[in-house]
Parts: structure tokens; sequence; C-alpha cells
């Protein structure tokens, strides 16, 4: 199972982690991978100057935005699957 945890905290909120949250779900969903990945809200990963904060399982913290989230997906999520 890979678990993505998303920043909801007052930075990661302000420049759009619930779209950030959506977008993965909706690539999940495409994907039909919801039986092998989960997302979860966080609050403060530590890396409030990459807002939005996401970590894949216990890996390292990376910016995401809603140009990038793709990218990221492929990059960091898929060859978990």
């Amino acid at each position: 199972m890979v678990t993505i945890h998303v920043c909801i905290g007052s930075a990661c909120h302000i420049k759009g982690a619930y779209n950030i949250i959506n977008g993965f779900q909706t690539m999940i969903e495409d994907q039909n991978a919801g039986d092998k990945v989960t997302v979860k809200a966080a609050f403060c990963l530590g890396e409030c100057t990459k807002a939005v904060s996401v970590k894949v399982n216990e890996g390292s913290v990376y910016s995401v935005a809603e140009k990038n989230i793709n990218q990221f997906f492929e990059e960091h999520v898929r060859p978990l699957l």
C-alpha cells in the first residue's frame, strides 16, 4: 500500500492543498489504483516553504503544485504500484 501524505497546514492550505488532494484522488480513480494507494491529510510536514508539501510513504517531502502534480505522480507514486 502506498500512502500519499498531503499537508493541509496554513501555508499549504493557502497554496491549494485541497486541489492537490482532489487531483491525486482523481488520478488514483482513473488508474484503478484505489486498492493500492491512499491519500491522507497531514498537519505540517515541516517544510512550509515547499507548500504544498507532499510525502509518499515515509520518504522525502516534496513541493507539489497543480501544474506538476501529474509529473510528481508518475515519478514518485507510479513506480511503487
